[in-house]
């Protein structure tokens, strides 16, 4: 059993790439850690999967899953949550805008928590006035018709106990969901402030419009979800106990 996973969704993100296997080893190296890096590349068109390749053959606690065809980042998710090994795992973008420097912070609260999810304090510093407001909007609304108060659903740079995994059933778009999918099974959700830095390489996956309608009906059927969750205690089970030949 490896102590820590670090599950990062890749798609078309060639440049990228070099400088995050760079970065992110030196960090997960001064945790002192039995560690791997499961880089799941969800039907890249470009060299991703080949530069993933390179990392493996230089170290092997480098991983690559690769999808058949392009599926979705909440697909790629999922399939690095199932690869994974770790005892604690870590997901995070593969566009440099999340820092892996707060890898260990999010670790830290591991102890007394099941799952922390990032908060993007200074979100100005890595996107535009337009995606920031409109994500402010997103967040207002999710938050009323959730009965949430999460301050950034937006931000997948999230850490987990393993067994919070177990059992989590995704669909298509529901990774912006995972801590409130989470805490209606019960689990402690942590939210903690992170740092978001500007894109460097290749543009967003992302628009503005074309996410804002798919994630309001999303958000719907987890509202529904919500509602119609079973909410019960046995108060008593007499002669359920195993007969014994």
């Amino acid at each position: 059993m490896l102590d820590l996973s670090v599950v990062i969704p890749v798609y078309n993100e060639e440049e990228n790439l070099p400088l995050l296997w760079e970065e992110l080893r030196g960090v997960l190296d001064g945790l002192r850690l039995r560690f791997e890096v499961v880089f799941v590349d969800d039907g890249s068109r470009d060299r991703s999967a080949e530069i993933i390749r390179g990392f493996r053959e230089g170290d092997p606690r480098a991983r690559l899953v690769r999808l058949k065809a392009n599926a979705g980042e909440s697909a790629a998710t999922d399939a690095g949550f199932k690869a994974a090994r770790g005892t604690w795992v870590v997901v995070m973008d593969a566009d440099l805008q999340n820092d892996p420097h707060d890898i260990p912070a999010l670790l830290g609260h591991l102890d007394q928590w099941d799952a922390v999810t990032g908060w993007r304090v200074k979100r100005g510093e890595g996107d535009g006035w337009l995606r920031r407001a409109s994500s402010r909007v997103a967040n207002r609304v999710r938050n009323a018709l959730s009965d949430e108060a999460i301050r950034d659903s937006g931000c997948t740079f999230r850490a987990f106990r393993r067994e919070c995994l177990r059992g989590l059933v995704l669909y298509r778009g529901f990774h912006r969901f995972i801590p409130t999918l989470l805490k209606m099974r019960g689990y402690r959700v942590l939210e903690v402030p992170v740092h978001h830095r500007p894109r460097r390489f290749g543009r967003s996956k992302y628009g503005v419009w074309n996410r804002a309608f798919i994630a309001f009906a999303d958000l719907l059927v987890v509202r529904w979800m919500k509602n119609r969750l079973l909410r019960y205690e046995v108060a008593e089970d007499l002669g359920g106990d195993l007969i014994r030949e």
